[in-house]
């Protein structure tokens, strides 16, 4: 199964912004026991490359794993040197994207409007993050949906448990969740448990998606 299969299977894919390397690593144990099993570990992340590779040591094939907030082409390149299983970018830029795909790793690309999206296409993207999606809500992919039927989008940004459906419901094939489900404060804190209670209050939310 290729890593978007994957992530189209977990639906729910952790974006993880942690303020240290040990906090990213404790995060991801806490996400997996509450049944999370797609991670994406963001460049504001301290080291995240290393965090990437610990995961994919400590983890192996029970999770899946990636980089995002990929915003210059090292970054591309070191995170799928380290094990990163696909790529994310905020947005879309022919550099980024050219990187991306030299990496020969999966890559999802930053878009809001139809010209963006259109852009992350032609880029050729295998996934489009809608970002940030609090901006236009459901409503805003159902839209876009129009369009692009084909197009498979993970929204991020303003995810939550209370929404989840509704985004699933309008065309999402994934949804990355950050601050509602592993938050920095949360990590910053230590706060395991928490952390662990609202990844599987987002397995729940999901759960009718991934047995479709």
């Amino acid at each position: 199964m290729s890593a978007l299969e994957r992530l189209r299977q977990h639906v729910v894919v952790a974006v993880m912004r942690a303020p240290s390397p040990e906090a990213a690593l404790s995060g991801v144990g806490a996400l997996v026991e509450g049944g999370v099993r797609a991670i994406e570990v963001t460049y504001s992340t301290p080291r995240a490359p290393w965090v990437i590779a610990r995961v994919r040591e400590e983890y192996g094939d029970e999770v899946v794993v990636g980089a995002g907030t990929v915003t210059a082409p090292r970054q591309a390149s070191e995170a799928a040197d380290a094990g990163a299983q696909f790529l994310v970018s905020p947005g879309t830029t022919p550099t980024v994207a050219e990187a991306m795909r030299a990496s020969g790793t999966p890559y999802a690309l930053g878009a809001l409007t139809p010209s963006e999206v259109m852009l992350a296409v032609e880029l050729g993207a295998d996934l489009v993050k809608l970002f940030p999606g609090s901006l236009g809500g459901p409503g805003h992919l159902r839209a876009l949906r129009g369009p692009f039927p084909d197009l498979p989008f993970m929204p991020t940004g303003g995810v939550s448990v209370a929404n989840a459906r509704a985004w699933l419901d309008a065309g999402a094939v994934c949804l990355g969740a950050g601050g509602d489900l592993v938050s920095t404060t949360l990590l910053a804190r230590g706060d395991h448990a928490e952390i662990t209670s609202r990844a599987a209050a987002f397995m729940s939310a999901v759960a009718p998606a991934r047995g479709s």
